[in-house]
């Protein structure tokens, strides 16, 4: 059995995403119960650049904050919203992280269309999985016409998967040390 230690970078890695995240759930628009936010923008870079279980921990500690009751998810914090119709959303993108870091770091070689296809997967379609039937439950809709009223999000979401890409691939350029080890290989 393999056992990975956290070194100070990690650490500092992992920190610097969560506090991504708090920053981008302040960017919001309130249309509904569910806000248009930038989380999923942060959840997607987490898995990009941090890879599957660095990201999943970054996305998992800014939870554990905001369910201690720290007002890091725009403001909100407490218990109270993972019972409200955002969780499965919240839920989710820890989910989500893992999944694009998976995607994206698979093979050993960070390409564009990879990193789009992992934010796709695990940056949109996979939060959107988990939190339209808690959405329906906690509002009391059937699933069919929650899913329909979350179609306002995808012409975002794919603005932010197209940032995500784009960012990904500047920041490799730019810093690539930010990525770990086994994929500093030139991003195609």
């Amino acid at each position: 059995m393999t056992t990975h230690r956290f070194d100070n970078r990690d650490l500092a890695r992992i920190a610097v995403f969560t506090a991504i995240l708090a920053a981008f759930s302040f960017i919001r628009i309130p249309i509904g119960p569910v806000p248009i936010t930038m989380q999923n923008l942060a959840v997607m870079l987490a898995g990009t650049v941090l890879g599957p279980w660095l990201g999943a921990l970054a996305v998992l500690l800014f939870l554990a904050l905001v369910l201690v009751g720290l007002p890091l998810l725009g403001g909100n914090g407490g218990f109270a919203v993972f019972v409200g119709p955002t969780a499965g959303y919240l839920l989710g993108f820890a989910l989500g992280a893992l999944i694009v870091g998976l995607i994206a770091h698979q093979g050993h070689r960070l390409t564009w269309w990879k990193t789009a296809l992992a934010c796709v997967c695990g940056g949109m379609l996979f939060p959107y999985l988990c939190g339209i039937p808690v959405t329906a439950a906690v509002l009391g809709q059937n699933i069919a016409n929650t899913a329909w009223s979350a179609a306002a999000f995808v012409p975002g979401d794919i603005v932010k998967i197209v940032l995500a890409t784009v960012i990904t691939g500047a920041l490799w350029k730019a810093y690539p040390s930010a990525f770990q080890a086994s994929l500093r290989r030139r991003i195609a």
